[in-house]
C-alpha cells in the first residue's frame, strides 16, 4: 500500500489511548481484526514500542509480536538458570528508534568494527549483516517502509560499533518523517485517561 493508503488505514481504525506511567499507550484494532500497540514518551514523543497481534486462520487470538522496543523477556526459574548463563553472551536483536532514524541495536558483538558488513538489498527489500569471519549473519526488512511502499535508499544506511553493540541506523524518509508528525497530532488529540482505556473515535 502506499503512503496515503496506510495513514488512511491508521485514520480508519477504532483507537483507545492511556496515559500511564509517562507513557502513551495506544491501542488500534483495524477492519481484518488485526490489533497494534503503540507507546510513547509523554515527555518527547519517542516511540518506545510497537507491537502486533494477529488471529490465526481458525479465528484464534495469537501473541504478541514485538517490532519496536525491547523483547519480552519471561520470568526466569531455577532451572533455567544454568541455560541462561550459557546464552547470556547471545547476540540480542532489537530495534530501538530515534526521531529521525530507524534503529536496530545488536548486543553481544565483540567484534571490531572493520569485520562488519551491512548492506541494502533493494531487490529483496531488506538490510543485511554480516562479518568477514562468519560469525554474524542477520536479514531483516523494515515495516515501516514496506508499509508505505517506499524504496530502500543505500545512502540512508549507516553502523557504528561500541561497548559490544552493533547500532545500524537509517535515515527515515522525508515520507515517514511527514506521517509520524501527522500522526502525533491526531494522538494528541485522543482522549486518554488514567486509569483505563477509553474508547476514542478518530478525528
Amino acid at each position: 500500500m502506499s503512503v496515503q493508503s496506510w495513514v488512511d488505514v491508521l485514520k480508519s481504525s477504532k483507537k483507545t489511548a492511556l496515559i500511564h506511567d509517562g507513557k502513551r499507550k495506544v491501542h488500534y484494532l483495524f477492519a481484518d481484526g488485526k490489533e497494534m500497540a503503540e507507546e510513547y514518551d509523554l515527555r518527547t514523543d519517542e516511540l518506545l514500542v510497537r507491537k502486533w497481534r494477529h488471529k490465526s486462520t481458525l479465528g484464534a487470538q495469537g501473541g504478541w509480536q514485538e517490532e519496536v522496543g525491547e523483547p519480552r523477556v519471561g520470568p526466569v526459574t531455577c532451572l533455567d538458570a544454568e541455560m541462561i548463563k550459557e546464552n547470556c553472551s547471545n547476540p540480542v536483536f532489537l530495534r530501538k528508534d530515534t526521531k529521525t532514524s530507524f534503529q536496530w541495536r545488536i548486543r553481544n558483538l565483540p567484534h571490531p568494527k572493520d569485520v562488519f558488513d551491512v548492506s541494502v538489498q533493494p531487490s529483496e527489500r531488506c538490510i543485511v549483516i554480516k562479518t568477514s569471519n562468519k560469525k554474524y549473519y542477520k536479514k531483516f526488512a523494515i515495516p515501516d517502509l514496506d508499509r508505505s511502499q517506499l524504496p530502500l535508499d543505500s545512502s540512508a544506511l549507516s553502523f557504528t560499533h561500541a561497548n559490544n553493540t552493533l547500532i545500524v541506523s537509517y535515515k527515515k524518509p522525508k515520507e515517514i518523517l511527514t506521517l509520524e508528525q501527522n500522526l502525533m497530532k491526531e494522538l494528541k488529540k485522543l482522549k486518554g485517561t488514567g486509569e483505563g482505556d477509553v474508547d476514542c473515535k478518530t478525528q
